[in-house]
Formats: C-alpha cells, structure tokens, sequence
C-alpha cells in the first residue's frame, strides 16, 4: 500500500494509509500512517460499530495536519479489547495436547497461505492465466 501511497502522492495527491501491520507499514514507508493495534480485516474498528469506526476515521485524517516529516506514523491508541488475548491465535499458536510420542503440533486457525494461487471457478482460472500470459504481473514476484 505504501508504494502506491508514494506513486500517488507523486502525482499532488495527498495520500493516508490506515494500518494494523506497524512493522509493514513503516518497511513499505508510505508518505504518512494512521496504526491501530487491532486485528487484520479489523483497521477502522470492529463490524458495525458506526460510532468508533467514525471516530477512528477522525483521528486518522488528523493525521493530514500533525504528520510533518514523511513516512510518518501516528499510532491511534485505540485498545482491541481490554488484554492482548485476541492476538494468540495468529501471534501466539497454542501447542495442541498430543501424545508424548508424537510430535508437538500447533493449533491456527488462520486460512492456509498457499504457493499457488486460488480460484473460485475454472473461468476464473482460464481468465487470470489468460491476462498474466498477455500483461504479465510485475508485483507477482512469487509466479515464475
């Protein structure tokens, strides 16, 4: 996001990326960040909640007269919940119980990344082969 931030900002934009990844964000180094420490898919706040996703959209446009240096980050200082406990399944994978002759496994309950990429149907498949052949994909580092 930060490198289409900075493409942006190139042609008079000014650009703003709202961020969950802290650690992402300041390596792509956008022209100016809002982080929240919320879960991915999560940014502006939890589903339905109006009220604070219109709040945490406020103080992240802020962002627009207090950031001065670019690559700047404002960090929101909104809390998920109360304790960290909702990042244990994607930071923190908890051992399952198994036998002390087997070896330890993990439990995630993330969506398995996959080195190939997925399609809803085969004209999807025979549409996204069709374009890469024709255009290729030059942010599809991962496709030989």
């Amino acid at each position: 996001m930060g490198l289409i931030a900075r493409a942006i900002e190139s042609a008079g934009v000014p650009t703003l990326s709202l961020t969950s990844a802290l650690s992402i964000t300041r390596s792509v180094n956008p022209p100016r960040a809002a982080f929240l420490d919320y879960p991915l898919g999560h940014t502006a706040g939890p589903a339905f909640d109006r009220a604070l996703q219109r709040q945490i959209l406020l103080d992240a446009l802020a962002g627009f007269e207090t950031i001065r240096a670019p690559g700047g980050v404002i960090e929101l200082g909104y809390a998920w919940s109360q304790d960290d406990a909702w990042k244990d399944s994607v930071m923190r994978p908890r051992a399952s119980s198994g036998k002390a002759d087997q070896q330890e496994t993990f439990e995630d309950d993330r969506t398995p990344r996959l080195n190939a990429p997925q399609y809803q149907t085969e004209e999807d498949q025979r549409l996204a082969e069709a374009a890469l052949a024709r255009d290729g994909c030059p942010t599809c580092i991962f496709l030989d």
